[in-house]
């Protein structure tokens, strides 16, 4: 059984401040995918990953203190590749991919919009370089997981408040009929709709800050792990964390069944 936690941390120093450490070496998680460091390598102490039996990869941004995933690993990863090949967006450090024996684990960070009208615009830049990527990945002979805050709920179930929410970034029309070409037309799989289809208010990732809504939970499903489809049907069961806050998300952990060699 292959355990993939995938959590963005709105910082690593922080989240660790918040008890992240200690919970993850309670899961017994394989792989581990984190975005939004906010952080350079040598800024996350390396007793961390070593003293978990992980090993770390990490993919930062140029800018301190912005963007950044990682990859840790119980097993070392055949090959390690940073970005995918994006002159403006490789150095945000969004995108990190860890291949193994017939399976690719990303870890990836999507671009927000809500900030101003120019990011919104980057995050369409992204989608429209992302989606070929994607493409040449489903058509390899790999299984693939994609672990990350995509910064899009698909559905008026994955959102508390979908009608006020039409013309925000984030739930946009765009950025929707985007996902649905991935799992429509590309054939990815989103494991946990897949697994639990009318799942509501239990399956949010993530909450805003104002309003209290984390204590209304009002939410967001925004946090996925999207899959080729051999992968996608042997997951076994996918959980969300909400006992503690780590960040302004909560991790989300899928069970496959799968064998990466990492356990006996």
């Amino acid at each position: 059984m292959l355990r993939l936690i995938s959590i963005n941390v709105n910082g690593i120093r922080s989240a660790a401040a918040k008890g992240l450490y200690p919970w993850l070496s309670r899961q017994r998680a394989d792989v581990v995918c984190l975005q939004e460091l906010k952080a350079h390598e040598m800024d996350v102490p390396r007793a961390f990953a070593a003293g978990r039996g992980f090993r770390a990869h990490f993919s930062c941004a140029a800018k301190k203190g912005y963007s950044g995933v990682a990859v840790l690993s119980r097993v070392p990863p055949q090959q390690v590749t940073c970005g995918f090949g994006s002159r403006e967006f490789d150095g945000e450090g969004r995108y990190i991919q860890a291949d193994y024996d017939g399976l690719s684990v990303v870890s990836v960070y999507f671009p927000s919009g809500s900030s101003s009208p120019e990011r919104q615009q980057a995050k369409y830049r992204f989608l429209d370089e992302f989606e070929p990527v994607l493409k040449r990945l489903r058509r390899g002979a790999r299984e693939v997981v994609l672990c990350g805050d995509i910064n899009i709920a698909h559905q008026p179930i994955d959102l508390k408040n979908w009608r006020s929410n039409q013309k925000n970034s984030g739930f946009l029309p765009e950025e929707r009929a985007w996902l649905t070409r991935l799992l429509d037309r590309q054939g990815w799989v989103d494991v946990y709709r897949r697994l639990y289809p009318t799942a509501g208010e239990e399956a949010y990732t993530w909450w805003s800050t104002r309003g209290q809504a984390w204590a209304k939970n009002v939410g967001w499903r925004i946090d996925l792990q999207i899959s080729t489809p051999g992968l996608a049907q042997r997951a076994a069961a996918a959980s969300v964390y909400k006992r503690r806050r780590f960040s302004d998300h909560a991790p989300l952990t899928v069970d496959y069944d799968w064998d990466l060699g990492l356990r006996s």
